[in-house]
């Protein structure tokens, strides 16, 4: 994909954060893991930047701790206790090679997988099961016996009309992204028959929505972007798990992909709306019941780095189905 060589210049020269730099050589251009700059990039990811930046707080058996919770507590508080720093440091591209993310995954696997069962056994959700197998694939444990049950699971919790949900219910719902984005990371051609279907059923369940569409009344968060977006749903989530799975071209992905379009900044960047949980509630509707402690990794409104890369990966994709 064409890029203008200042966006060019500001996602992979010497001031972009590695984790960027690497998604820009191989989603945006393309370029193979053996090329030489993304082999430096990915070198990077860790020693310096955002990752390094979380991962000098990290205690020696893995574990952050937060204010109010102790070693023992790896969910709260959200969204800075060690289940949420996991996810956002697969994002940004690490993995079990460092014996830090491993200390971090074993402990995960430990404390919420019991002896022979999956990682639902914490909540039995697949907002947090969902995002404990894609975080553990992204790290490199896509054989773990653990792992494996675990996506045993999200193929069996999928409900009848191909979505999932994060409570009891019938059906599914947008927000339940973390099923299908679990199975997206499981390499194509080491897919069962039964992750096919599922992947082929949940695909179908977002695209008949248009990604956007649930219920009579538009959700505004939405069509806000965010990041980190532990839980929460919104359009460019949308966009990233369908194009990555090969939806690229389906015409039913078009309202989606406008609305991204439109998002784009005059000088070709985009930013980050709002950080989670975007609790305006004028827009979202609802009140927090606990203190949270929202993560970011860049300032709100002002060119996201994140942001851009995200959405011009999702472009890439298109142009390449």
């Amino acid at each position: 994909m064409r890029v203008s060589p200042r966006l060019r210049n500001w996602l992979s020269g010497p001031k972009s954060d590695p984790s960027v730099r690497a998604r820009f050589w191989l989603e945006v251009e393309g370029r193979p893991h053996t090329d030489s700059l993304v082999r430096a990039a990915v070198k990077a990811i860790g020693r310096v930047g955002w990752a390094a930046s979380l991962l000098d707080q990290q205690w020696p058996d893995g574990h952050w701790v937060t204010p109010g919770s102790s070693g023992g507590e790896l969910y709260r508080p959200k969204y800075i206790a060690t289940n949420w720093l996991a996810i956002v440091l697969a994002d940004l591209g690490m993995t079990r090679t460092d014996p830090r993310i491993r200390r971090t995954a074993e402990l995960l696997m430990d404390r919420w997988s019991p002896r022979g069962g999956d990682l639902s056994g914490r909540s039995g959700e697949i907002c947090v099961t969902g995002n404990a197998v894609r975080t553990l694939i992204q790290f490199g444990y896509l054989d773990h016996p653990a792992v494996q049950r675990s996506i045993a699971w999200v193929v069996r919790t999928q409900k009848r009309d191909g979505g999932w949900h994060c409570f009891p219910s019938r059906t599914g719902t947008l927000d339940g992204w973390e099923g299908l984005a679990a199975l997206a990371e499981i390499p194509p051609n080491a897919r069962d028959a039964s992750v096919r279907q599922s992947i082929e059923r949940g695909a179908e369940f977002y695209l008949r929505r248009h990604l956007t569409e649930e219920g009579g009344v538009r959700y505004p968060p939405w069509f806000r972007i965010h990041y980190p977006n532990h839980y929460y749903y919104d359009v460019l989530v949308g966009l990233r798990v369908l194009t990555r799975l090969g939806y690229g071209t389906d015409p039913r992905l078009a309202p989606a992909v406008r609305w991204l379009r439109d998002r784009r900044r005059r000088d070709g960047t985009w930013a980050l709306d709002a950080a989670h949980p975007d609790l305006d509630a004028k827009l979202a509707g609802y009140q927090y019941d606990e203190i949270v402690y929202p993560m970011m990794l860049e300032p709100l409104h002002e060119p996201s780095q994140w942001a851009t890369v995200e959405a011009l990966s999702v472009l890439a994709r298109i142009g390449q189905s």
